[in-house]
């Protein structure tokens, strides 16, 4: 089991003005998450942070592919993902999102990341994924097919009917 604990970084005690975070998430990831509708996938992230006055910046770079279901027949299939992304912190009186800047307790301090890159990684997903051309289950799209092909004679049928 992957443990998130990795993935909470202590901000109130950060003491370089830059520093570089590597994370290689798998599997375990996506596992350890409550509500992920991801289970499998092979990212890697890597977080800068900045230390600026009276707040932080994390910039989020994620490459890896994670596998999802084809629209049109529901094999599985690896979904290449890229994403930049920034996320402003700042310390405060208590926890809040706003946009793209979170506010956490000054008095822990620790921000935990493994929701906002799961977030970045869901938005990276184009709504829409099919296999490429002809990498499609045959027994699936030839189904597929034939039922489209039966739902528009029935159209047809409709049609001629209609006394319109």
């Amino acid at each position: 089991m992957c443990s998130l604990e990795l993935l909470k970084i202590d901000l109130k005690g950060f003491k370089e003005d830059q520093q570089i975070l590597e994370y290689n998430l798998g599997d375990e990831f996506f596992g350890a998450l409550d509500g992920s509708q991801l289970e499998h996938g092979a990212l890697h992230v890597s977080v800068s942070i900045r230390k600026m006055t009276g707040f932080f910046e994390l910039q989020f770079h994620t490459e890896g592919v994670v596998t999802v279901s084809c629209d049109r027949c529901l094999d599985d299939m690896e979904q290449p993902i890229e994403a930049d992304n920034v996320l402003t912190v700042k310390l405060g009186d208590a926890y809040s999102d706003d946009d793209d800047t979170v506010t956490i307790d000054e008095n822990e301090g620790i921000l935990d990341l493994s929701w906002f890159i799961y977030e970045f990684i869901m938005l990276a997903i184009p709504i829409k994924h099919v296999h490429a051309p002809g990498k499609c289950n045959s027994a699936m799209t030839q189904k597929l097919e034939e039922l489209s092909g039966a739902v528009r004679s029935g159209e047809e049928e409709a049609e001629a009917i209609d006394p319109r």
